[in-house]
């Protein structure tokens, strides 16, 4: 071989085009027709919404009149509206101390209920049980016990010398209790965090241990490293939860109605403290019949939680450990 034919392009040989066979084909007729549910149930009810709540976001919704298009007049409305940002204020106070706190004590709590102890079976059953009690009906109970005069909490703290506080009517311990009533309710993410300490490696464990490890040492240097990936997605879920609260927050101000004057519902009482993000977008939505404030209200805040989502797994891979790393 010279060298002007070493150096010269070698010419690619054209690939042949792929042929559908009858087997294809029927193969792919098959799989869209098992799918065809899914699509259609995905264009009905997803993707139509999402693409009509984007329109209505740019406009004033009149129910019995074509709406009329005011392009950006929403979003400026919102940014304008001190309500808004106090109930963005409030949702991410939830966000920042309510969703730590309930991974900590779901995590201790499935640490606690992974060791080998007699009847360990109904424990978890008990640490369970509460989160699949209806919220409407949990939230009720837990505003019988966070009542002022008579709750059973402020009762048994006047019993230990403690004047306990206004929990529904004390701007300064309404969100607390909001929290305090959240971590009742972590039954699911114990039984997540539970499933995940199982699965880590006993040979881990023992090596650790025959290496002199204290249990505290095992917990830290083991046990949360192996757990990391549960721990990211019960934050993820557990901020995208918390970004739309509203069950608890909603019953909890219709508590506060019995003591208004006017005999309404008080929005975010006491004192817009408990006037969360999609309590205030369900009020404009359905009380104000403003559907285009409320539909620019969904979208700022599907993009905040998109945000949140990308920072959270984009700085989770300093502190994720997956097994098949080296």
């Amino acid at each position: 071989m010279t060298a002007s034919q070493a150096s010269a392009p070698r010419k690619r040989t054209p690939r042949k085009n792929r042929r559908w066979t009858k087997r294809s084909r029927r193969n792919l007729v098959t799989g869209l027709l098992f799918i065809t549910p899914w699509i259609i149930g995905f264009l009905a009810f997803t993707f139509y919404p999402m693409v009509s709540s984007l329109y209505t976001s740019f406009t004033i919704y009149h129910v019995r009149a074509p709406s009329e298009w005011v392009g950006l007049a929403n979003y400026q409305e919102m940014l304008a509206d001190r309500r808004f940002w106090k109930a963005l204020y409030n949702t991410f106070y939830m966000v920042i101390f309510a969703v730590p706190l309930m991974l900590f004590g779901s995590f201790l709590c499935a640490v606690l209920l992974n060791l080998k102890l007699k009847g360990q079976s109904f424990y978890r059953l008990v640490y369970f049980l509460p989160s699949i009690i209806p919220l409407v009906a949990s939230t009720i109970l837990w505003v019988w016990l966070f009542n002022t005069n008579n709750g059973l909490i402020n009762v048994a703290l006047g019993h230990l010398g403690i004047d306990g506080p206004s929990w529904l009517t004390d701007p300064q311990w309404s969100k607390p209790a909001l929290i305090i009533m959240g971590l009742w309710g972590m039954g699911s993410t114990i039984i997540i965090y539970l499933s995940g300490l199982q699965d880590v490696p006993a040979s881990l464990l023992e090596a650790a241990e025959l290496d002199g490890a204290s249990w505290w040492q095992r917990l830290w240097h083991v046990t949360i490293p192996m757990v990391s990936p549960i721990t990211l997605f019960n934050l993820i879920l557990g901020v995208i939860a918390m970004f739309q609260y509203f069950t608890q927050a909603y019953i909890f101000a219709g508590a506060q109605s019995s003591t208004a004057a006017s005999g309404g519902r008080v929005l975010g009482a006491p004192l817009d403290s408990t006037l969360f993000y999609s309590v205030y977008l369900y009020h404009k939505a359905f009380i104000n019949l403003k559907f285009g404030y409320a539909s620019a209200m969904a979208w700022v805040l599907f993009i905040i939680i998109m945000i949140c989502t990308i920072v959270l797994l984009r700085f989770s891979e300093r502190w994720t450990y997956y097994g098949e790393e080296a």
